[in-house]
């Protein structure tokens, strides 16, 4: 692989001028882009790296529909790798040890239990979808105005710099303020629906079928004109995060601003880190901090957040080295611009036995975004939820040549399909017994504000 270096000292946005240069490269493969990104937010155990990923010299696609993994190379030869995408994803590093990127939906649940998914896949992804991309780009702040970028690939990377460092924006389609703007937001399930589910669960839970259960819901919109670059940099802008991340796969598009990392693997160490307790941001300094010390006390948000944990250090061991698993840090609580989080962080040793591809997959999905006991609630969830979760609440990373990787929860996040202008995103809370069904209502509008209020300013009628 050539490489290419180059310290930049204009304090130009040159993340932005990278991913639009990337939009614009076509791929035999169909188009695809990866944007992983920090935005300058410090995290334990480190966030994602400034990292663009361009072109697709291999894809790795697993559909629900034919139960079939199948391997596309660049010249559009195509064969199946059978019906284990994990098993498929460890081989094709195997047998070429590189970068892959992409994604795992949840739905991918149904190939590791006995579950299904009885809602359409409105949108359209495939249930998992990795690529091994032509170009990886890292954009890095070395202090002040100074950058460095570097451009690592099998052609000229080089050129491939001098590009990105030369390119302009198109004067391609303009968005007028004065055009429509799009319909408006909704919500597949009312308020009246929202507060009988929870109601719903919480009778579950003292019938002794779940301890806990992560209940989502779906706010879309219809016949929407979006420019995917211009909302996601408007999203990161109004949220930055720790685990933003910008997708394509030829129409379709994945706006994540993400502050929850599923799973980390770092040589023989893996870690874990679950969000659970949320609360708003304060007005004021003394506000602020009362909020703050408001979560961290809060019993309720602690037993959420524990049980996680508990669900958390049994998928870790699934994968693990005996009594090497541990609880790093319980409770940390971690401020970002909208909201507060309750954060944990769960490590292991993984086992020799035990493939990279193996822990991701005996920890997947997170248990965050199910509830507890893990397979129940994911039965439950199917039966009580109102739509597909989809990518949603799956993990979007990648994988280093040395078999290390990084994976986000997929969640604060916009899912687009171009073709039928088609936009969809969803937020949830973990019901406990104790939960108040309008305070849960009310933490799902405040995790949906931020997406909510970037698509009133950027989508427009299809």
């Amino acid at each position: 692989m050539r490489e290419a270096r180059v310290t930049i000292t204009d304090g130009s946005p040159l993340q932005w001028q990278a991913l639009k240069w990337a939009m614009s490269q076509p791929s035999p493969t169909g188009t695809f882009v990866a944007s992983l990104t920090n935005n300058g937010i410090m995290y334990p155990n480190d966030p994602f790296p400034n990292r663009l990923f361009v072109g697709a010299k291999r894809v790795i696609s697993f559909s629900e529909a034919s139960q079939e993994t199948t391997i596309t190379t660049a010249d559009s030869t195509r064969r199946s790798a059978g019906s284990d995408v994990f098993e498929a994803l460890y081989e094709a590093h195997r047998q070429q040890a590189s970068f892959l990127v992409g994604y795992f939906s949840y739905d991918l649940k149904n190939q590791l239990e006995k579950l299904n998914s009885r809602h359409p896949n409105r949108l359209g992804f495939p249930d998992a979808y990795f690529v091994e991309p032509a170009w990886v780009i890292d954009i890095g702040q070395i202090n002040g105005s100074l950058q460095e970028i570097t451009v690592r690939g099998e052609g000229d990377a080089r050129a491939v710099m001098a590009a990105i460092l030369a390119f302009r924006t198109p004067a391609s389609e303009v968005f007028r303020s004065d055009e429509p703007a799009a319909p408006a937001i909704q919500c597949r399930v009312t308020p009246e629906a929202y507060l009988n589910t929870v109601r719903q669960i919480q009778q579950l839970i003292r019938d002794g079928d779940v301890y806990e259960l992560n209940y989502c819901i779906e706010f879309f919109l219809e016949k929407a004109r979006l420019d995917p670059l211009r909302t996601y940099q408007a999203l990161t802008e109004r949220s930055p995060m720790p685990f933003s991340s910008f997708l394509r796969l030829d129409n379709r598009y994945v706006l994540g601003a993400s502050p929850e990392r599923f799973l980390k693997k770092t040589g023989s160490r893996i870690l874990s880190q679950p969000i659970k307790g949320t609360i708003r941001r304060g007005q004021t300094t003394d506000e602020d901090a009362e909020l703050r010390s408001q979560l961290f006390q809060s019993e309720k948000e602690r037993a959420e957040n524990l049980m996680i944990v508990d669900l958390v250090r049994n998928d870790l061991a699934r994968s693990a080295e005996t009594g090497s698993v541990r609880v790093d840090e319980l409770f940390g609580i971690y401020g970002f611009r909208q909201v507060y989080q309750m954060i944990s962080t769960v490590s292991a040793t993984l086992r020799n036995d035990v493939s990279w591809a193996d822990s991701i997959r005996n920890a997947f999905p997170m248990g965050s975004m199910t509830g507890a006991p893990k397979i129940r609630a994911m039965e439950r969830i199917d039966q009580l939820e109102a739509s597909r979760r989809g990518v949603y609440s799956g993990a979007i990373g990648y994988i280093t040549p040395d078999g290390d990787f990084d994976f986000n929860v997929v969640i604060r996040s916009l899912l687009y399909d171009a073709e039928q202008r088609y936009a969809s995103f969803s937020v949830g809370s973990a019901i406990t017994y104790d939960a108040d069904p309008d305070q849960e209502w009310a933490e799902c509008l405040l995790k949906a504000s931020a997406i909510r209020e970037v698509l009133e300013q950027t989508a427009l009628a299809g």
